[in-house]
C-alpha cells in the first residue's frame, strides 16, 4: 500500500470519527466532543467494525461505548479517535486501559490531548503496552472542533464568538434602539443552529430592556444554551422572558439588591456578584474565568454594542458570525461604536475568513488575526 492510498484511508476513518464527535455537541461540556471508530484493516480498505461517541457529561468515553459495540471483534483491530485517549480516572476510568485490555493492535489519534492530565501520557501507555501509534491525522479538523475544549485546558476561558446582524452602514439598530428584523428569516434560522452549537449565550442587560429576548433554540433542532446576562446593576425585570426556561447565570456587581438577588435565585437563576468594586463595568477576563470553571466551553456573544465592545477590547474574541442584511439604517447604534483607533495599523484584521450569500443577506466569519493559535 503506497503511503498515499494509506494517508486517504486514514482521512477517511478520522472523517468518520470527527463525524461521530459532532454529535455530542451541547451535551458534552466541559468534556470535549470525540467520536472513535475501529476498524479491521485486514480487509483491503479497511472494515468498519464499530463505532461510538461521547453522548453526554458523564457518561462512557468514546473509545469505551465503540469498544462494547464491537465485543470480541475489536481484537487486532485499529481504533480512530480525533482525541488522545485518556490515561487518568475522572468521571470515568481511563480508556486506554479499555483500549489495551480489547487487545487493538493500533491507535490513529487526530491530535494530542491539551489536558495537563493526559497531554501525552495517553500515548505513552499504549505505546508501553505494545499498541501502535499515529498521531496528527486531519489535526487541523480534530482541534477546530474542540477549539472550545483547547482554549479552557490552556487558557482557562471559553472560545468566544460574537454573532449580530447588521445593515450594510453596519448598524445593529436604529436610534431609538429598536433591531427586529435586521436580518431575513434565513440568518435568523442559522442563528439559532449556532446558538445550539455553544454551552452558553450571552447578553447586556440592554439587550434583555429594550428587546425582552428568550435566547434559546426555537428554529433549528438542538439544546438551548445557558443564559448569561451581564447586568451591574440587576435592572433585569422579574418578568423577563429569559427566566421562563432554561439555566441563567446573571453577573453583577459586589453589593447587588439583595431583594433582587433573592427573587432571581427563586426563579432558577445564579447570581454571581463580582468580588471587588471595578465601577460599572465588570472585567471579561473574570466572566469569562467562571464561565469557564461553569463548564462552558464555547460562549456565543450576541450584544449589545457595549459588551461586544468590552469583549473586544478586553482582546478575547476568537471568531465573529456577522450577519449583513442589504438594507441603511442611517443614525443608528453600531457595530463598533464603543471603538476608536488612532492609527489604520491598531484596527482589527481577519484570516480564516468565509463569506457565503443566506437568502438575501451575507454570513461573515473570520477570526481576529490577533486571535491565539489553537
Amino acid at each position: 500500500m503506497t503511503l498515499l492510498v494509506e494517508q486517504k484511508i486514514r482521512d477517511r476513518y478520522m472523517r468518520m470519527a470527527l463525524s461521530f464527535a459532532q454529535r455530542g455537541t451541547g451535551a458534552v461540556s466541559p468534556n470535549p466532543r470525540v467520536g472513535c471508530v475501529i476498524v479491521d484493516e485486514s480487509v483491503h480498505g479497511g472494515k468498519v467494525v464499530s463505532w461510538g461517541y461521547h453522548r453526554r457529561y458523564g457518561a462512557p468515553h468514546a473509545e469505551v461505548e465503540a469498544l462494547r459495540r464491537a465485543g470480541g471483534y475489536a481484537k487486532g483491530c485499529t481504533l480512530y479517535v480525533n482525541l488522545e485517549p485518556c490515561s487518568h480516572i475522572g468521571k470515568t476510568p481511563p480508556c486506554t486501559d479499555a483500549i489495551i485490555e480489547a487487545g487493538i493492535s493500533k491507535v490513529v489519534a487526530g491530535m494530542k490531548d491539551p489536558n495537563p492530565k493526559v497531554n501525552g501520557s495517553g500515548i505513552g501507555a499504549l505505546e508501553k503496552a505494545g499498541v501502535e501509534t499515529v498521531v496528527g491525522v486531519l489535526e487541523e479538523e480534530c482541534r477546530w472542533i474542540n477549539r472550545g475544549f483547547i482554549r479552557s485546558m490552556t487558557m482557562g476561558r471559553p472560545w468566544v464568538t460574537v454573532k449580530a446582524a447588521v445593515s450594510v452602514d453596519g448598524k445593529m439598530a436604529l436610534s431609538n434602539g429598536e433591531s427586529r428584523w435586521i436580518s431575513g428569516s434565513e440568518s435568523r434560522t442559522r442563528s439559532h443552529l449556532l446558538r445550539a452549537g455553544n454551552d452558553a449565550i450571552m447578553v447586556g442587560v440592554g439587550t434583555i430592556l429594550e428587546d425582552n429576548p428568550d435566547l434559546s433554540v426555537r428554529d433549528a433542532d438542538g439544546s438551548s444554551p445557558v443564559k448569561v446576562i451581564v447586568d451591574t446593576e440587576l435592572k433585569t425585570p422579574e418578568d423577563a422572558r429569559i427566566l421562563g426556561s432554561g439555566k441563567c447565570v446573571f453577573f453583577t456587581g459586589p453589593s447587588p439588591d439583595e431583594n433582587k438577588v433573592g427573587a432571581l435565585t427563586k426563579k432558577g437563576a445564579k447570581v454571581i456578584r463580582q468580588k471587588e468594586e471595578t465601577g460599572a463595568h465588570i472585567p471579561m477576563d473574570a466572566i469569562l474565568s467562571e464561565l469557564c470553571a461553569l463548564g462552558v466551553n464555547q460562549l456565543m456573544v450576541e450584544g449589545g454594542s457595549k459588551l461586544i465592545g468590552s469583549l473586544i477590547k478586553s482582546g478575547t474574541v476568537d471568531e465573529y458570525s456577522i450577519f449583513i442584511a442589504p438594507k441603511v439604517l442611517g443614525l443608528g447604534i453600531g457595530f463598533g461604536d464603543s471603538l476608536s483607533f488612532a492609527h489604520m495599523d491598531d484596527t482589527i484584521s481577519m484570516k480564516n475568513m468565509k463569506v457565503r450569500k443566506i437568502g438575501d443577506d451575507i454570513w461573515f466569519e473570520g477570526i481576529p488575526a490577533c486571535s491565539p493559535d489553537l
